[in-house]
């Protein structure tokens, strides 16, 4: 790719980043180039983003209707899986997939109610007043 065939193309993140890129120069040496945006990538993303707010939103559902905890919800709104809230946590996964459990969730000392709102940014309050 030559240095003016870069793509220049408009991005939500053309304010955030540039990208670089390699491009042969008119002399045939290799030289960097930035980019503002490639429309194919930012499609990607912004599908990829509508994906997770599609399952942020699908997880609030969960915990209105009753089928989920508060800990399932800001689990992925944080954008985490289980395994990963597992480790935050310092839990077994298996434990964490306990807690996804309403009842399960109501039942839960303060000492481990406090663990997943270090992990989530909020106050213990927030975890358990939250219903979506």
């Amino acid at each position: 790719m030559k240095k003016e065939e870069i793509p220049q193309d408009k991005s939500t993140l053309e304010n955030i980043t540039k990208e670089m890129y390699y491009v042969k120069g008119d002399d045939g040496k290799y030289d960097t180039g930035l980019s503002k945006g490639w429309s194919v990538k930012a499609e990607a993303l912004e599908s990829a983003w509508d994906d997770i707010d599609n399952e942020v939103e699908e997880a609030r559902r969960a915990v209105q209707n009753g089928k989920k905890s508060p800990v399932y919800f800001f689990m992925k709104k944080e954008l985490m899986d289980d395994s990963i809230l597992a480790s935050y946590v310092g839990m077994m996964k298996f434990r964490v997939k306990w807690h996804f459990k309403p009842g399960v969730f109501k039942r839960l000392k303060h000492a481990t109610l406090l663990k997943y709102a270090k992990v989530f940014n909020i106050s213990v309050e927030e975890l358990k007043s939250f219903e979506g």
